[in-house]
């Protein structure tokens, strides 16, 4: 058996040969808008704090009050003593906020899907997850040791269809899905999907990390379907347009209860900082104040695809598909030298042939950053393509 060190280097050497090697850049986010990164200063379109509020100085000052009040670190695990007065008033928050009976604030989206999943469905049960569906609802399906079936990214039929073969087979379902796809920008056909689940009996999850504060006036993808939309199981996180750091559930009262009991990646993981749960009642406070910044990270995006002549944006996230690393490398390497960070998104996080540049666009984008960045991507990066 190789020694510990040669195996690490084979399995890094054969990543960096198919261009797949990650390398954790030093970013110094100088405001909500700009980076610097190896000594350049550049407007990044890479990050997803949508509505730019980790800068903002309400947000800022919430989290400073937090830690003069409550100190530094939560101390314990909830259950033990790390459930600081403030969680209480976010979770309520949240669950107004989401038009649910109640909530759970995890550590991460990553932890509360992991923890959420496995709670619900065991071996005697199936999970139906999109295709596309984030990395955290895959390990949370997996960690269920349910029955998993894929269904054909936002194709209701094929879900119909599984479901129609394999309802009748085990106890309980569960479906799940993103809101807002978060490498593809696509939303979920929730409406659809909802009717699915009450005709074949099943449960509803969406992770709405990438909806939340952005999309249905900033209530989330299931607030922009423009119909009532039951979902049992509303996920997200605090760490996008809310600019903290968290996860959350927002359900019925009995299945939070049972969340709060039974989640392992709540019970035994150290509750967040006061600070970022103070942050993120600030956020929610701006949000509520300004209505009209909730709509500007989709307009930005619009601006964008219209200016490129791309498909419509359905959500802040833009995709430009590119195919091979090598090429979706050197793209985001282009728009460096022209002082934009767009990140270049690779295989295993998107399926092979489907290497891209990822833009996220926010609040805070200005009508010149983007006419500029248009500019670059029709003369710089698309004609590679023709």
């Amino acid at each position: 058996m190789p020694s510990l060190e040669q195996f690490a280097k084979s399995k890094l050497a054969a990543l960096e040969a198919v261009h797949r090697r990650r390398v954790l850049a030093e970013t110094d986010r100088a405001d909500a808008i700009h980076v610097v990164r190896d000594g350049r200063a550049m407007v990044s379109f890479s990050c997803n704090d949508y509505l730019n509020l980790t800068h903002h100085p309400a947000v800022k000052a919430a989290a400073v009050a937090a830690i003069e009040r409550h100190g530094t670190g939560a101390g314990a695990s909830r259950l033990i003593t790390g459930n600081h007065p403030l969680y209480s008033v976010l979770e309520d928050r949240l669950a107004q906020w989401k038009g649910a009976e109640a909530a759970c604030v995890f550590g991460s989206g990553y932890l509360a899907n992991a923890g959420i999943i496995p709670v619900l469905v065991g071996p005697d049960d199936l999970v139906l997850v999109d295709a596309l569906s984030h990395s955290c609802l895959w390990a949370g399906a997996q960690l269920s040791r349910g029955h998993v079936e894929v269904f054909r990214h936002n194709d209701a039929d094929h879900l119909r269809a599984l479901l129609e073969s394999n309802r009748g087979l085990y106890t309980r379902t569960l479906i799940v899905t993103d809101g807002v796809f978060s490498m593809d920008g696509d939303l979920a056909p929730l409406a659809a999907l909802s009717a699915l689940a009450e005709h074949y009996d099943a449960w509803l999850m969406s992770d709405d990390a990438h909806g939340l504060g952005v999309l249905g006036g900033g209530h989330g993808s299931a607030s922009a379907c423009g119909e009532k939309v039951k979902i049992d199981l509303q996920m997200g996180t605090l760490s996008k347009a809310l600019g903290s750091y968290g996860g959350y559930l927002c359900a019925s009262r009995p299945v939070i209860d049972l969340i709060k009991t039974r989640a392992r990646t709540l019970v035994y993981s150290t509750g967040l900082p006061p600070a970022s749960v103070a942050a993120a009642l600030a956020a929610l406070d701006v949000m509520a104040a300004d209505p009209a910044l909730c709509r500007r990270p989709l307009d930005n995006a619009r601006a964008f695809t219209r200016g490129c002549d791309l498909a419509l944006a359905e959500s802040p996230i833009v995709p430009l598909i590119l195919g091979e690393e090598a090429r979706a490398l050197a793209a985001s390497k282009t728009l460096e030298e022209e002082g934009f960070l767009v990140a270049a998104i690779r295989p295993p996080t998107v399926p092979a042939g489907t290497a891209r540049l990822r833009f996220a666009f926010t609040a805070g984008h200005t009508a010149a950053d983007i006419a500029r960045l248009c500019t670059v991507v029709r003369n710089r990066i698309l004609p590679q393509g023709s």
